[in-house]
């Protein structure tokens, strides 16, 4: 090892910073058990080297403080490549302050930023960094909000498929009376060909989506995602065994821990995880061990940018939630936003880390 080489790899984390930007929705939005018009973007910087790691949560602005205010001093004066050192002594700090929820949040960007600065470092993209078992991860078109019309519902599903995503999710449980004419509304709008997914966000009984799935698996329904909520551990796993052959229950966008993901694995056909919650690219990797263990593949929830490196990681990687909001937010404010192609997402490898940058001047006016 060169002495430039040791240096690098040996230099200690400079500073950390971040900040929160709060973007209006395209429209008004709504699940089985929310509404929203603004999604926040935390993001944060590390320095170390002479180079710069962005990483970034979906959260509330708390995040922001969180890392500024608590996790800094822990993370400043350590190598930037002992990243999973950092994480341990950061989600330590927290014990007291609140560890998961938003601490879980804001140690995942920490761990985000950490590993994009770490492959920078090394001069590499990060899906070379952390050693790539696929070359590309599929994708499946996600939105479908409750408070689309039919017609807004069936353009949305509908654009995914010409654009050749050949698998799309909507939202239910807001109204179930009206979710049978949502669904076969969706099954006609992208053919017989598209695979359908219906994500109900905890909303619905066992009984409830016992009966749904029942009546939607004639519109060929294939993932039901969180048909009740995922700290109902008996209710998943009744609706696994009880739901008709061909529709796969999903959960595990809320896991923050890795104990959360094992309660989970014997109640879902597919486990999934989010970078930005369960503990970053760390956390992520930590989750595909132990759903390849119980042999069920995963799925990476959201944040595009940064499931299209850390799932090409992931033995039994499924796909990546190609979600309309987060989409939208970093294809306007990440320059190398990477777009599907074939229905499938391939890191850019001529760009060291995460391949994006941080539009500043863009996302000042958003600032929380």
């Amino acid at each position: 090892m060169t002495a430039a080489v040791a240096a690098r790899v040996d230099a200690p984390v400079e500073s950390v910073r971040a900040r929160a930007f709060t973007v209006p929705t395209d429209r008004p939005e709504s699940d089985g058990t929310m509404a929203w018009d603004s999604t926040t973007l935390v993001l944060v910087e590390v320095e170390a080297g002479g180079d710069t790691g962005f990483g970034w949560t979906y959260c509330a602005p708390a995040a922001a403080k969180v890392v500024d205010e608590l996790l800094q001093l822990v993370v400043c004066g350590r190598s930037a490549f002992d990243v999973a050192g950092i994480q341990l002594a950061a989600r330590a700090a927290l014990r007291n302050a609140g560890y998961p929820g938003i601490g879980s949040c804001a140690v995942s960007a920490l761990d985000v930023a950490l590993w994009d600065l770490k492959a920078k470092l090394a001069g590499l993209p990060l899906v070379g960094l952390l050693g790539s078992i696929h070359d590309a991860v599929p994708v499946y078109g996600s939105g479908g909000f409750c408070s689309y019309s039919d017609d807004e519902l069936a353009e949305q599903l509908a654009g995914w498929v010409e654009a050749g995503i050949p698998r799309v999710k909507m939202k239910v449980g807001r109204e179930p009376e009206r979710d049978s004419v949502r669904v076969r509304t969706a099954r006609d709008a992208i053919g017989d060909e598209a695979e359908l997914y219906i994500d109900a966000n905890g909303a619905l009984s066992v009984k409830q989506a016992s009966y749904f799935a029942s009546e939607w698996s004639a519109f060929d329904v294939r993932w039901f995602e969180e048909p009740v909520s995922s700290l109902d551990l008996a209710g998943l796993r009744l609706l696994r065994e009880l739901f008709p052959p061909g529709i796969e229950v999903a959960a595990g966008e809320y896991g923050y821990t890795p104990a959360d993901f094992r309660e989970l694995v014997e109640c879902v056909d597919c486990l999934q995880a989010d970078a930005t919650r369960c503990g970053g690219i760390t956390g992520l990797l930590q989750a595909g061990i132990l759903a390849a263990a119980f042999e069920l593949d995963l799925s990476g929830h959201t944040a595009p940018s940064i499931h299209a490196h850390a799932m090409c990681a992931v033995p039994r990687a499924r796909h990546i939630e190609w979600f309309h909001d987060h989409v939208r937010i970093e294809r306007l404010f990440f320059d190398g936003f990477v777009e599907p192609d074939g229905g499938a997402v391939r890191p850019d490898r001529s760009r060291p880390g995460l391949g994006v940058e941080p539009k500043w001047a863009d996302l000042e006016r958003f600032a929380a």
